[in-house]
């Protein structure tokens, strides 16, 4: 059976413990990280959220609690009341090291079972057995300073915007579906059958709404709710801190923004990060890094070609050119013989995810060798070599479509591949920039009109707005991504507080004024009694978290995540339910294809 506390209190955590301590009488509970029976002497390191210390039971020990100590094995739960005493035998490599406790009461307040890997630091255990036992996974100290490291930004998101006039006010869970975007989570009404209710993908209308009520600086840690594809990253659910401002324009959300960056990176790391940050419209994003999250921390810029290529007789490079789009490449400098021609082909493999047909490639080895360069006139590859900065040693890649983004997104995302294999990325200090300027719409094949690539709430340009009804691809928003070492951290843009204005981004996106009013009527409606004008901004606390401690992924920084699937190996979410519980909601569950 196990004991109980009744009588005791913990006096002090177990890595608090120090030589000024010595001669205290204290009492600390915690975990059994080992025990060590060396026959007349056992020790035990006792583990709490804060460090180990040393339980010491020698033959100075009442033989009760000896014998007590004797079958504890790691991960039983103790309780141990003792005098702190100096070691004999000094552990240089624990906080606690120079001090020990000698147990003058124990209680077992719970026993365990060998559990199914060891709670040390960074264990080297499969991912999807630390999901399903994720409550031993979170006691291995690793994973405890991250999560506090969690808290820790969060504490400062908090204090920052409460000192700087935001009031923290909790939006609903339980919304209008809106689908204009990501696919919503749908929940059931029991006492409207065949209504729903959606879980929010964002407080956007809300926070917009707050504004119209005069709250003129809004901030919320709010939880957001997105049924994506499976994507290997991402969350079905996530965290955001999210905040909107009346009264400002684009530079006055950026100053709050970067603000809040230099304060939490202050406080939380010891960094100090330099404002303003670096701005960047994004088509001189795309054009020289192929990303609107670009990398800057190493070079690698795209070279445009086209102009070079105009005329050229090599098909494939003609077709790309006639069809509209361009021939582009990147400059692997000095590692021809690093870059082997097996590895070559695989990443051609490797880029067809990104839409791409192929890789041109030319490696200026010793031996010279090149997949397009015999298909060229010898001008055209002196210009090619000339206009990349080609030298003996460096490895050409060039991609061409008649479709920029497949050449965007394919030596983007090539670049950042080979600056990683290659330890190409400066990682000294952290990346902070902001990208401007975004296009307002971008054209969906699959719904044959023009979606808005943010929300369509978002302002456009000034000088842009004749532009929504006769050249929608032309306009720009006033929209601004914060991008940390190549992720977007962050993003928001000023908004439309006038109703013509909001009818007509309506009409440019192809929604009837009556779709609009079903759609948004209420925020339509609202506007008609004096919205200010007003803009804000969210970070992605998740990937804040990720980026600002260093791990690789955000399931790391979030206590019970979800696999890429959506689901919960620990729970078995989701599950079939109650029969009784679809009767009482009018749901009945059909048969559908398995998702492959």
């Amino acid at each position: 059976m196990a004991e109980f506390m009744t009588g005791l209190k913990r006096t002090h955590y177990c890595g608090e413990l120090r030589s000024t301590d010595i001669g205290k009488e204290v009492v600390v509970c915690g975990w059994v990280q080992r025990q060590r029976d060396l026959g007349q002497l056992i020790f035990i390191d006792l583990r709490d959220r804060t460090g180990i210390v040393q339980l010491a039971f020698d033959e100075s020990t009442d033989r009760a609690i000896f014998e007590k100590a004797f079958p504890a094995r790691a991960e039983f739960v103790l309780l141990a009341r003792g005098t702190v005493r100096e070691r004999t035998s000094k552990n240089p490599d624990l906080p606690t090291g120079d001090i020990e406790l000698e147990v003058l009461e124990l209680r077992v307040l719970a026993k365990s079972e060998t559990p199914p890997f060891e709670i040390v630091e960074d264990s080297n255990v499969k991912e999807d057995t630390r999901l399903k036992y994720r409550y031993l996974d979170l006691r291995r100290p690793d994973m405890q300073r991250k999560i506090i490291g969690r808290h820790k930004i969060v504490k400062v998101a908090h204090d920052y915007f409460d000192q700087n006039g935001f009031i923290e006010i909790e939006t609903p869970d339980l919304i209008k579906s809106t689908p204009e975007g990501a696919r919503d989570y749908l929940v059931p009404s029991r006492v409207f059958p065949g209504s729903f209710f959606a879980l929010p993908q964002s407080p956007q209308l809300y926070k917009q709404l707050l504004m119209l009520s005069g709250f003129d600086r809004y901030m919320q840690i709010a939880r957001c709710f997105r049924d994506e594809d499976l994507r290997a990253d991402r969350q079905p659910e996530f965290t955001q801190i999210d905040l909107e401002m009346s009264f400002v324009d684009q530079d006055d959300v950026m100053a709050i923004g970067e603000g809040f960056m230099k304060r939490v990176y202050k406080e939380v790391l010891g960094i100090d990060i330099e404002t303003p940050f670096r701005r960047m419209t994004w088509h001189e994003a795309m054009d020289r890094f192929g990303s609107d999250k670009p990398d800057l921390r190493f070079g690698m810029e795209l070279i445009n070609l086209s102009d070079l290529l105009r005329n050229t007789e090599f098909k494939v490079f003609a077709g790309a050119l006639a069809g509209g789009g361009s021939v582009r490449g990147i400059n692997l400098k000095g590692k021809a013989e690093a870059l082997s021609r097996k590895e070559i082909d695989k990443l051609t493999e490797w880029i067809k995810a990104y839409g791409a047909k192929g890789l041109a490639w030319t490696r200026l080895a010793e031996k010279e060798t090149s997949s397009y360069e015999k298909f060229l006139s010898p001008e055209e590859v002196a210009a090619i070599r000339s206009a990349m900065g080609a030298e003996p040693g460096d490895v050409l890649l060039l991609v061409a479509s008649d479709e920029n983004k497949v050449v965007w997104d394919s030596l983007g995302a090539l670049r950042c591949n080979l600056a990683a294999r290659f330890d190409l990325i400066d990682k000294s200090k952290p990346c902070l920039l902001w990208i401007t300027d975004f296009p307002m719409f971008e054209y969906s094949k699959e719904e044959q009109r023009w979606v808005a690539m943010h929300h369509p709430f978002t302002m456009p340009r000034p000088e842009d707005i004749d532009k929504l009804a006769t050249d929608p691809g032309a306009v720009c928003a006033v929209a601004y991504d914060m991008v940390l070492d190549g992720n977007e951290v962050g993003g928001g843009s000023l908004r439309i507080n006038d109703s013509e204005l909001q009818a007509k981004m309506f009409e440019a996106l192809g929604f009837t004024p009556e779709e609009a009013q079903h759609r948004f009527g209420f925020l339509i409606d609202a506007f008609k009694y004096g919205a200010p004008p007003h803009g804000g901004m969210a970070f992605g606390l998740d990937r804040l978290v990720m980026l600002m401690l260093g791990c690789d992924s955000i399931r790391e920084v979030i206590a019970f995540p979800k696999v890429a699937s959506s689901s919960a190996l620990m729970t078995e979410a989701p599950t079939d339910v109650d029969a009784k519980q679809l009767e009482e909601l009018g749901i009945a569950v059909v048969a559908t294809q398995p998702q492959k």
